[in-house]
Parts: structure tokens; sequence; C-alpha cells
């Protein structure tokens, strides 16, 4: 007898949907002794690229296939029978899947992006987008976009038209570039962290505060030379805007965001990217004081 999750997963590669069983906690099944621990040298598709050509559903969303000779196969027959959902891989279908965890994702996909197809999921919704790129976990508050090397729940078909990738999406998950850090700080970089007092005329903070904090955060970002500098901005802009959530305003945030951008370019991140993380860490709390 044909198990339910089965006959989705045979409807859905009809489709040209690359489909895979999920058991308990919603994993893929674990790899067989062969493959575990990547000693088959894993699939052709994957990024460490190898020869696999394993018959059972290893490899977690590299197993996903079309191909019903190999859903119905013996090898599967255990994974479907003990299965209790259905993933796909959304990229072998062509799509990208913005996964909204919360109803404060909702909201801000609803304000930001241009509207397309929706699932609801259990504690939020998937935006699902035609056209594929890198995928990435956390790049806003509850926010994961699904693409390349990954799988998702399948929910159901959703509602809506669906629509092309935008690009406020890609933004999202922009790869930072990895360049050698210049040999010397560039001349734009102040040596010692400045705040203006009297611009930032409603922050409830001392002088000595604000510039200690600053100062720390600077030599943190400073101090990823051969990569990363430009998360670790983000991080620092993030804390920075926590420290001021409470602030009646202004506070002058946009001193202090310019210079962690100078401290990521000093190291060697392209400004343009530096700048979206600081903006990205600044906003990322309620109540931002200005």
């Amino acid at each position: 007898m044909t198990s339910h999750h089965l006959r989705t997963a045979l409807t859905l590669a009809c489709a040209s949907v690359p489909v895979l069983p999920l058991r308990h906690g919603k994993r893929p099944f674990g790899n067989c002794p062969a493959c575990s621990g990547s000693a088959c040298g894993d699939r052709p598709h994957m990024k460490a690229a190898g020869p696999c050509r394993c018959p059972r559903p290893c490899h977690g969303w590299a197993a996903a296939t079309t191909d019903p000779a190999v859903l119905t196969s013996p090898a599967w027959a255990r994974a479907w029978r003990q299965a209790v959902a259905v993933a796909y891989h959304p990229a072998g279908a062509g799509l990208t899947v913005l996964d909204l965890d919360d109803a404060a994702a909702v909201t801000w996909a609803r304000e930001t992006l241009p509207p397309t197809r929706t699932v609801a999921t259990t504690r939020g919704e998937h935006w699902i987008y035609r056209g594929t790129m890198q995928s990435a976990n956390r790049v806003r508050p509850e926010v994961d976009v699904k693409s390349r090397a990954v799988y998702a729940r399948w929910l159901g078909p959703g509602t809506g038209t669906m629509t092309e990738l935008p690009s406020a999406v890609r933004a999202l998950v922009e790869k930072e570039e990895t360049t050698p850090g210049r040999r010397r700080v560039v001349s734009s970089v102040p040596e010692r962290a400045t705040w203006d007092r009297t611009v930032a005329t409603g922050c409830r903070h001392t002088e000595r505060f604000v510039l200690t904090g600053l100062e720390r955060g600077l030599a943190m970002v400073r101090g990823r030379k051969n990569s990363g500098a430009g998360s670790q901005a983000f991080g620092v802009a993030q804390f920075v805007a926590a420290q001021h959530a409470q602030c009646p305003g202004p506070c002058d945030l946009d001193t202090l965001g310019r210079q962690i951008v100078e401290a990521a370019v000093s190291v060697g991140v392209p400004e343009p990217y530096a700048q979206r993380a600081v903006t990205r860490g600044l906003s990322s709390r309620t109540g931002r004081a200005a």
C-alpha cells in the first residue's frame, strides 16, 4: 500500500519538484553506513563533489529526486514507512523559499518585498519566489533563505501568484568578499572614536560610556583582518542599536555607524557590503533612536 507521503512525493515529482522523506523532528533520514561521515565521497552535485551513487535516501537534500523509480524503490521503502513529512529541494525546482518564522517577520516581508505565492507554516509563512540563490539562515530575525543545498518542508501549494526572485531578497544573502587587509589603516578612520554630545541631545548615556563601547567594537572589527569583518560590523552595529533602544533620541547613531563602516573597510570589506551590514545592524532593534 502506497503511503500518503509517498503519494504526495510522486505528485510533486511529476511536476519536476525534487523530493525526499523526512523523519521525526522534520529531519532527513540518516546516511547509510557506506555514506556516513562522507566515506562515500559525497554526491556529484554537493559542494564537495564526489562519486556517490547510493540508492538510499542519503545526504539529506542531495538525495531529493524526481525519479519515480527511485522514490518507489525498495531502498526507499523503509524511509517512506517511517516518514512524517515530505521535503523538497527548492533550487532543484528553480525556486527560493523565504522562511518567515514569526508574525514580525511576516509583517516585515509584507511591508518590504513584492508579493508572491505564500504557504502558511506553524509559526509564520513561506514566501516562494521563482529563481535560485545561495541559502542562508538568520539573514534577519526569524528569517531564513532556502534555495541551493538545503531542503524545505512541503506544506501545500499555497496561495497567490509566484513572482520572480527580487533583488531585495538576494541582497539579504550577498556573500562578503574576502580581500586582503590593507597594510595601513585608511586615513578616514580616526585613531580614536568620536561622537558629538551636542548633536546627540536625546541620548541618556554619558560620552565616556558611548565611546568606550564604540572603541571596543571598532577594535573587534579591525581585528578581523582575514575574514568575517562584515559580519562583525553587523554585530557591533546591532549591539550599539540595542544600547540606545530606550533613549528618547536623537543619539546620532549615524556617526557611530559611519565609524563602524570605516573600520570594516579598513580591513578590506567592500564599502557597499559594509554599509549594508551596518545599516541592517542598526535597524535590527525596534525603537531605534536616530
